[in-house]
């Protein structure tokens, strides 16, 4: 399992969001980013999760932060859960899981005696210069939001 590092320089990526645009890291470079991992659209945690942040994004906008969501999940099923749920956030599909084993949070996990490969839910911040500035691994979705806001005031000066 690869571990990511507070202060080392986040692993860059090119995923299609959820209209089938490609987003890559580096374009983001001199912007705060928000980078949250989740397991699978459409499930009770992955929806009060993006919904929390949908909720907040206009104030976390307001201090130069982009938020981007990243599933297994296609194009196709993104499309359908902002739809369904009304998001307006930015997911990105990881369906062969190559930046998701890059942040360390593609991992073997245990579920009534059985053993698969899924999304441990984590949460990145990535500063202006590209380098990691927090990470959440294991996330507990109720008030974790307000968790990462809050951090990224501090990480800011705020």
């Amino acid at each position: 399992m690869k571990i990511i590092e507070i202060g080392t320089a986040a692993p860059g990526f090119c995923l299609p969001n959820q209209d089938g645009e490609e987003v890559c890291l580096k374009s983001l470079r001199g912007r705060w980013i928000i980078l949250y991992f989740y397991p699978k659209d459409n499930t009770k945690g992955c929806t009060r999760e993006a919904l929390d942040f949908t909720l907040n994004k206009d104030r976390i906008e307001e201090m130069g932060t982009t938020v981007l969501g990243v599933s297994p999940d296609s194009v196709k099923s993104h499309q359908g859960f902002r739809n369904k749920q009304g998001l307006t956030l930015t997911l990105l599909s990881d369906p062969g899981h190559g930046v998701l084993e890059a942040y360390g949070v593609w991992q073997l996990k245990k579920s009534y005696g059985r053993e698969y490969y899924g999304v441990v839910r984590s949460t990145f911040i990535i500063d202006p210069e590209g380098r990691i500035a927090h990470v959440w691994k294991r996330v507990r979705v109720i008030d974790h939001v307000e968790v990462v806001i809050k951090k990224l005031l501090e990480q800011q000066g705020v």
